[in-house]
């Protein structure tokens, strides 16, 4: 797990200083109706975030037999990020993701197998959900970005 925090950290070292300074344009701009804006693609990542927030701390306690699936249209869709400043979304993105670092620096060995059951899916070990987040991160901060992370 300590390669995943490191990664994280660096990740957000990296970043913060590029999504700052994107201008408030740029991010807001909707490249289709069904498709999202940067603003968007931030605020899906915290969600991301929030959610898997939950997942880590409960499945360290073994309690993370069931979560509800993340209906990530809906999410977007009602929270309305395009209203918000960037720089609040970069600011929340930021500190989030270095809770998480923290949090995953904590995560006991032998807590890295605990089953997360997220939806109707079969469980998978909490070590998977914390790799496959930091897989989803980097997939979506290569949209906002427009290049490798």
């Amino acid at each position: 797990m300590q390669d995943i925090v490191q990664q994280l950290r660096s990740i957000i070292a990296t970043v913060e200083p590029e999504l700052s300074r994107l201008s408030e344009t740029d991010v807001a701009f909707k490249p289709g109706p069904d498709e999202w804006s940067k603003k968007e693609i931030l605020g899906h990542l915290i969600d991301s975030a929030s959610n898997n927030h939950q997942r880590f701390v409960r499945a360290v306690n073994h309690v993370a037999a069931e979560f509800p699936t993340y209906n990530q249209r809906e999410w977007v869709r009602i929270q309305r990020c395009n209203e918000r400043p960037w720089s609040s979304l970069v600011a929340l993105w930021t500190a989030y993701n270095d809770h998480l670092s923290h949090i995953i620096e904590r995560i006991p060995e032998d807590a890295e197998a605990s089953p997360c059951n997220i939806g109707k899916e079969d469980p998978v070990p909490l070590d998977f959900v914390v790799k496959d987040y930091l897989v989803h991160l980097r997939l979506h901060l290569k949209d906002i970005l427009e290049k490798q992370i």
